[in-house]
């Protein structure tokens, strides 16, 4: 694969970039013009006629677009609908000889109750375990492709692939019965502010991280464009898994009202409090921020502000915004001045919320349907026949839901 780039300027004086991936058989053009720049390459390669056109489909992703009430332009959208149909054909297909068929009344990811390290079923056979990591491969890629809202139990499913039990089997096969009957939910990349987030005060670090400085790239392009703001989420289940006590990672990262990253796993240490698995993942969480702060700035994107950090315990925010608190344990203590040294450099700020209201929890927990679909309700949209989008769980509770935090804001509907 190769990239172009070449600086441009609207006629309201905007700077910006204009991309072009060409890849060995395919082309894509980002710019405001693209069919400008396909003619150009027509000059030096045969395009088809018919292939100059807005995509629909990206590496079994459906691409849309929808105009936002009150706005002028459109805004893209990620979907994998039409993989997932194609994926239930073949699951349906390869366990139709097991005499095996998809659940119709699904309520959960998995079933109620239900601990994969618990399980204590037979082990499956050769063939059936090849199924498996089948399902598990079909399942992480729709993950990618957007479905945020089972990436924690395919993240948990997936630590069992090379000694899957039947429980384990049959759980897969409950993941794809939810995703039959929720098929048509998608990602909005809403490249609108989050203007109804509060200013936080910044800690005066300047005693203790004298050192630190935010590392740009010496290779970066000049900054051109309208600056991106970050949000994230950060969360921890504190000992979740029953049988090592390991905790589970939940990391969800916005750009403007966008979801980018979306991110589970489980924790590599053991940690004897809430606290330290809290710090763990918030440490994950910034270093995820960092690669995709360099991410953008080599693509020239400029960034505005510090990234406003969400998480659910307390004493996290407090330490991290107390110059002057110490930790002893040498684990959390490296993970709270690395998280520290970069608030001092004003990459985030910490904020505290309540658990019931952090985004991140699709991400670390096995949760009962309604509670998904009402954090799920601020990520991801519902796709209708006509081309519109939806509600998830049109509840008037449920859309006023999130308070002054919320990534989207109340009653704003897009058509």
């Amino acid at each position: 694969m190769d990239v172009w780039r070449r600086p441009c300027q609207r006629k309201d004086g905007l700077k910006y970039y204009e991309y072009i991936l060409v890849y060995t058989d395919d082309v894509i053009a980002i710019s405001e013009n693209p069919k400008a720049i396909m003619d150009k390459l027509n000059n030096f390669f045969v395009l088809k006629p018919d292939s100059i056109k807005e995509p629909t489909t990206y590496l079994g992703a459906t691409i849309s677009k929808h105009k936002l009430d009150g706005d002028d332009y459109f805004t893209w959208a990620i979907g994998s609908e039409a993989y997932l149909q194609e994926s239930l054909r073949v699951v349906k297909k390869r366990i139709a000889p097991m005499q095996l068929t998809l659940k119709k009344k699904v309520y959960s990811t998995l079933p109620t109750g239900y601990k994969p390290e618990l399980d204590s079923t037979p082990f499956v056979n050769d063939d059936t375990a090849i199924l498996y990591m089948q399902l598990i491969g079909i399942l992480r890629w729709l993950v990618e492709l957007g479905r945020i809202d089972v990436a924690a139990e395919v993240s948990m499913l997936s630590s069992y692939n090379a000694m899957p039990r039947e429980g384990h089997f049959h759980a897969a096969l409950h993941i794809f019965a939810y995703l039959q009957k929720h098929p048509d939910r998608i990602l909005v990349m809403d490249c609108g502010y989050a203007d109804h987030l509060r200013p936080l005060k910044k800690a005066d670090y300047s005693q203790f991280y004298e050192f630190t400085k935010d590392e740009l790239p010496s290779d970066m392009p000049t900054p051109l464009g309208k600056a991106v703001e970050f949000t994230m989420f950060v969360d921890a289940s504190h000992a979740a898994n029953v049988v090592t006590r390991q905790s589970r990672t939940g990391v969800l990262i916005f750009v403007n009202k966008a979801p980018i990253i979306w991110y589970s796993k489980k924790q590599n240490s053991v940690e004897t409090s809430s606290f330290g698995s809290e710090f763990s993942a918030l440490k994950t969480g910034v270093e995820l921020l960092e690669g995709l702060r360099f991410k953008l700035r080599m693509m020239g994107i400029p960034i505005q502000g510090y990234c406003h950090t969400c998480v659910d315990n307390m004493s996290v925010v407090k330490n991290s915004s107390v110059p002057e608190s110490q930790l002893k344990k040498k684990l959390n203590a490296v993970a709270y001045h690395y998280v520290c040294s970069k608030c001092a450099i004003d990459i985030l700020q910490i904020e505290w919320i309540i658990s019931a209201e952090n985004l991140a929890d699709v991400l670390t927990k096995i949760q009962p349907g309604p509670v998904r679909d009402r954090l799920i309700e601020h990520i991801m949209w519902k796709a209708k026949q006509n081309g519109k989008l939806a509600l998830i769980h049109p509840s008037p509770d449920i859309v006023s839901f999130g308070q002054y935090w919320m990534i989207r804001p109340p009653k704003r509907g897009y058509g």
